[in-house]
């Protein structure tokens, strides 16, 4: 065998190495409900010149089922502790137009995800963002701002008369 036989060998080995293209293996793909919000500007008052403001559309903002499992998880997550059904108590009302932080999607995804002074508590580490997205466009759907046919049903502890009172009265027999 000749001297340089084991230089040449790692030579080649380390060539093949180098010219070998592994397989690339992405195991998390990004999802619409995973990508980055931009901020969103709140007021006019804020430095630089005025920008339109572009409507930001939410995953599942045309999605009944996930809106209506945003629904549940209003619910599950405790939503109603404070903005109750909607109707504000001690955190604001969420079915009027007067939003303090704005009503598009990603101002309402920001305040879940990053909280607000005075009041609401940030959950972007407790929520999963899919579920943030759902429950985003279920409390736009509280003040009209979905589609109808997207809107989830009314619950049924919100009946106007309870269900006895649907039954027609029995006539007297004479």
């Amino acid at each position: 065998m000749c001297s340089r036989c084991p230089e040449i060998a790692v030579l080649v080995a380390v060539l093949a190495t180098i010219s070998c293209e592994r397989e690339k293996r992405d195991f998390s793909q990004p999802t619409a409900a995973s990508a980055p919000v931009e901020s969103v500007r709140l007021t006019p008052q804020q430095p630089g010149p005025i920008l339109p403001s572009p409507q930001t559309k939410a995953p599942y903002a045309e999605n009944a089922y996930s809106v209506n499992e945003g629904k549940k998880l209003y619910s599950s997550y405790n939503c109603e502790g404070c903005h109750f059904l909607g109707g504000g108590g001690m955190g604001p009302a969420l079915m009027d137009d007067k939003w303090i932080y704005g009503s598009d999607a990603a101002n309402i995804f920001e305040t879940i995800v990053e909280g607000r002074p005075n009041g609401m508590p940030s959950f972007g580490s407790k929520i999963p963002r899919y579920q943030i997205w759902q429950i985003v466009s279920f409390v736009r759907s509280l003040s009209g701002l979905v589609k109808s046919d997207v809107a989830p049903n009314r619950s049924d502890t919100l009946m106007a008369r309870p269900p006895e009172a649907n039954t027609p009265p029995e006539h007297p027999k004479q």
